[in-house]
């Protein structure tokens, strides 16, 4: 089973999270699910309930891969550590909040915002403490990435070796996918052109390969914020990942083992 997520760590993150959910087979990715995280069992709208309820599906989930958006990294020069996995564990004591990790971010790089070497590669928008992702980045890190790996639940690829039977997780962003593409339009809003641009990016995804049941369609189509169809967008890109054989070891990154890799 392969899963992309689109991340959110707003405080109503439970209807900002969806997943959406399918199976690879004749060649196509058949998507079968797509739900806000407050759908997930146990899950809700607060933040809490809501990382709480997507940690659980993961660590359930068993032989799976994940596509989970927001960064697992920061640059390696403000890491101070030699194994990622050191870093994830002392995350929640080095940084008690989001603004702190943001504010210790920005004083360990004099006040600039660093971007990782894989997100300039990729084109990524933003660096991982860039005051539109950091809360993204902190709960990411701290409330799903963390406790997972602390329980040795989870494969976080690149750093960590893909191992058989326990989910995957990747890092992917569903904007340098949907460039990588060419499908990228604006799409985020209400007015009937950006409705107009989630069904041209829809029927674009069908093109790569990627069935959506009819009966999902309509929520995808009239979600706003764009939220369903990035869960699509970030399956794709799990789905594109999964493919390919060096998944544990991606070419041009070579300080993948500590910043990650985006995948997609």
């Amino acid at each position: 089973m392969l899963h992309g997520a689109d991340f959110s760590g707003a405080a109503d993150a439970g209807r900002k999270i969806w997943i959406a959910s399918g199976v690879p087979e004749g060649g196509r990715l058949h998507i079968g699910a797509c739900r806000p995280a407050l759908a997930l069992p146990g899950g809700g709208p607060e933040r809490a309930a809501a990382l709480k309820a997507l940690r659980d599906f993961i660590a359930q989930a068993g032989d799976a891969a994940f596509g989970l958006d927001f960064p697992f990294a920061i640059p390696q020069a403000l890491m101070g550590v030699a194994r990622w996995a050191d870093f994830a564990l002392a995350f929640a004591e080095r940084y008690p909040n989001a603004r702190a990790f943001r504010e210790a971010c920005l004083a360990a790089a004099d006040g600039r915002e660093l971007r990782r070497g894989v997100a300039a590669a990729r084109e990524a928008p933003f660096a991982s403490y860039n005051w539109r992702l950091y809360r993204q980045t902190y709960h990411g890190i701290r409330d799903v990435l963390a406790p997972l790996v602390a329980a040795d639940r989870v494969c976080v690829l690149p750093m960590q070796e893909p191992l058989p039977g326990r989910p995957w997780l990747l890092e992917v962003c569903p904007a340098v996918t949907l460039k990588r593409l060419g499908l990228y339009k604006r799409y985020k809003g209400r007015t009937a052109e950006h409705q107009a641009a989630r069904a041209a990016i829809l029927a674009g995804l069908v093109a790569q390969g990627v069935v959506v049941a009819e009966e999902l369609r309509p929520a995808i189509l009239d979600d706003a914020g764009g939220d369903a169809l990035d869960a699509v967008v970030a399956a794709l890109a799990t789905w594109r990942a999964a493919r390919d054989a060096n998944i544990g070891c991606p070419a041009g990154s070579p300080s993948y083992r500590l910043e990650g890799h985006i995948y997609g």
